[in-house]
């Protein structure tokens, strides 16, 4: 009637008996605290009810009156029930180490791409970090956790386990078969932070290699034409691709350069040092 009829405050409470004070009256009431521990308790247990957030409340010492919390819980809506996707636990930031020798550290990521039709399929690159050497590339149209390991054991066979393998948080990484065939072999998974694919920079850099040479150069009629291509590209990368990380040598001359160090240091260290006088 204010806005509308330009009619004054006074005249306006009394046409609808509402008092002055009521139109001037302004709330004090600061429910911050009540919303912020509220918010807390169901983002940390979003399955549980009132109740339960409520008794955790008075156990930690607040006294509030419980039909303000329940305004409050039904004012967030947390009487609704919402679908909620799986959480990830904490992720930690952690440097990208040099690993000092083969099996210490292998990387592990997915890329997608499609065949000429249309039909999109996947690819598993693993890679050792030490001398970046491409120990497998694993194409199909699927490629679910079970599949992962079935490779990992592969390569373990001929190569010998790890002590940690990097990841990153997709769905056949964070499967519950994946973190037991890890823990049964002893091996940590190293899981970088979400969106954060630079923690993982030692097989980004190869994705990049690799796609710039295979899966955008060519057009693929199935995955037999992918299979070939892979298999020649990973045997001439690992024998004839220079590193300048790695003294612009091969992943390949750089292991047997290493090795040879190694053997020429343990023989000169195991010489019987030359007797004074003679």
């Amino acid at each position: 009637m204010h806005s509308t009829y330009l009619i004054g405050i006074g005249r306006a409470c009394r046409l609808i008996g509402l008092h002055r004070s009521m139109w001037y009256y302004e709330s004090k009431r600061n429910d911050v605290e009540v919303i912020n521990k509220l918010e807390e308790l169901s983002e940390k247990l979003p399955t549980r009810g009132f109740d339960e957030y409520y008794g955790r409340i008075r156990q930690e010492g607040y006294r509030w009156n419980r039909k303000r919390v329940l305004r409050v819980y039904r004012l967030l809506q947390l009487n609704l029930r919402k679908k909620r996707k799986r959480r990830l636990p904490a992720r930690i930031k952690e440097p990208l180490e040099q690993p000092n020798g083969i099996n210490h550290t292998w990387s592990m990521d997915f890329m997608s791409d499609s065949l000429i039709y249309g039909r999109r399929f996947r690819v598993l690159n693993i890679i050792d970090d030490y001398n970046r050497e491409a120990l497998a590339i694993e194409s199909d149209f699927s490629l679910p956790a079970e599949r992962v390991i079935k490779v990992l054991n592969e390569i373990i066979f001929w190569r010998g386990k790890p002590m940690k393998i990097r990841v990153d948080n997709g769905p056949e990484f964070i499967s519950n078969a994946l973190q037991k065939w890890a823990k049964d072999n002893e091996i940590k998974l190293k899981f970088i932070q979400p969106g954060k694919p630079t923690q993982n920079a030692y097989v980004e850099r190869f994705n990049r290699f690799f796609r710039e040479d295979i899966l955008d150069a060519y057009l693929f009629n199935d995955l037999s034409e992918v299979r070939h291509l892979v298999s020649e590209w990973m045997d001439d990368y690992n024998e004839f691709h220079p590193h300048k990380s790695l003294g612009g040598k091969s992943p390949l001359d750089y292991v047997k350069n290493e090795y040879n160090h190694h053997i020429l240091n343990s023989k000169e260290s195991s010489l019987p040092e030359p007797v004074k006088g003679i």
